[in-house]
Order: structure tokens, then C-alpha cells, then sequence
């Protein structure tokens, strides 16, 4: 994991022509990623996009930026905070533009982010393509999608059974009823069958 991170990493900075503390950057994201609190949104979660990134990153047209927005979009993660993926996309801005990245590019980073809060279809190509990544964990294999469910629940401990069962039936099924849950050919016709079995699985299980 930590040649990929690292190799990622190296990428995104070079792709930004970025100028600042590129060590210490790093290390403050993966500090973040590896909070306590954190079950899902977690180093293994970040992982798992870059890795799919590295398969699909000819498919962007700002590769660094993609790139960089993954790397950012769960880098603030509150439990109780409402708006972690504004926060987030505002840590981006913040840090990047102090590294010498310029403003339009910290601007469209930031908007790629703010999409990963999933309340909207993304419309240009780079738009759909780290949103369909984030989603990617929707598709996965049966056992992961578990696993991934189990973090979930661990994650939100705190929230009682019967309102957990409420809020996740809510946002499967916001995924359910959409004509198609990613964006791209390409992870259309990868994911899309598993992730359809996995969330009638789940909203089957959620209802019991």
C-alpha cells in the first residue's frame, strides 16, 4: 500500500506543479485517513480509489486533478459534522493554493470533491469519473460490500439500530432508483450488475 500511496502522491504533486512541503502534506493526509474514528473512510478506502484510478486514469482529461480530489475528498471526516465533503473540498483549497497551485485549478479540484457528497449526477467527464470511482465500493465482490457494510455500521455506532436502518434504507435507495448508478461506460459495464445485486440485497436485509 504505501508504494502505491506514494507513487500517487508523487503523481498529483508533479501533475499540480506544486511547490510547497510536499513530504509534510502527505503525511498530514495520511495522519487524517487514519484517525481512530474512522472504519470505512479509512487509508484501505483511499487505497481502493487510487488503485482504480491507476486503471482509468487515461479516461481523464485533468488527470492530477482527479487524482488530487481523491486524495482529498475524505481528508476531513467528523462523525457529527454535517458538510465533511465541504470541508474537505475547503482543506484542499487551502493547502493546495498555499503550495503555489493556481486558483482555477484549486477551484475545480474543490468542485470535484463537493460531488462526493452524491446529492447530484455528475455531468462532465472528469466529474463522472471520480464520482463513479467513490461509488465503485457499491459494485464490489459480495464478501467486500459486507465488509464494507459492517465499517459503515461501526463507523455510526452511536446512531440506534432502528434510525441506522432508516437513514441507510434512505441513501441505498437513493442509489437504487436512478436509471443507472455509474456514469461511465466503463464502470457501467464493470460494476453496475454487482452493485445492483448488492443494494437489493442490502435494502432486503435493511427491511428484515
Amino acid at each position: 500500500m504505501k508504494i502505491l500511496l506514494n507513487n500517487s502522491w508523487g503523481r498529483v504533486w508533479k501533475g499540480l506543479d506544486a511547490t510547497g512541503d510536499e513530504i509534510a502534506i502527505y503525511d498530514q493526509l495520511i495522519t487524517r485517513y487514519s484517525e481512530p474514528w474512522r472504519k470505512y473512510h479509512t487509508l484501505q478506502h483511499l487505497q481502493e480509489c487510487l488503485t482504480l484510478f491507476d486503471s482509468v486514469a487515461h479516461l481523464a482529461v485533468r488527470a492530477a486533478e482527479v487524482e488530487a480530489a481523491l486524495w482529498f475528498h475524505d481528508a476531513v471526516y467528523e462523525l457529527h459534522q454535517p458538510d465533511n465533503e465541504g470541508a474537505s473540498a475547503q482543506l484542499a483549497r487551502q493547502v493546495l493554493s498555499a503550495s503555489g497551485v493556481t486558483s482555477d485549478v484549486c477551484s475545480r479540484i474543490a468542485e470535484l470533491i463537493l460531488l462526493t457528497k452524491h446529492n447530484a449526477l455528475p455531468l462532465a467527464p472528469d466529474e463522472q469519473l471520480l464520482v463513479d470511482i467513490d461509488l465503485a465500493i457499491l459494485g464490489a465482490s459480495p464478501s467486500r460490500f459486507a465488509e464494507y457494510e459492517r465499517q459503515i455500521r461501526v463507523e455510526y455506532s452511536f446512531v440506534p439500530e432502528n434510525d441506522f436502518r432508516e437513514m441507510r434504507g434512505d441513501i441505498l435507495r437513493s442509489f437504487v432508483t436512478r436509471a443507472h448508478l455509474y456514469s461511465t461506460p466503463h464502470f457501467r459495464g464493470l460494476l453496475e450488475q454487482q452493485a445492483r445485486i448488492n443494494l437489493a440485497n442490502s435494502l432486503q436485509q435493511n427491511a428484515s
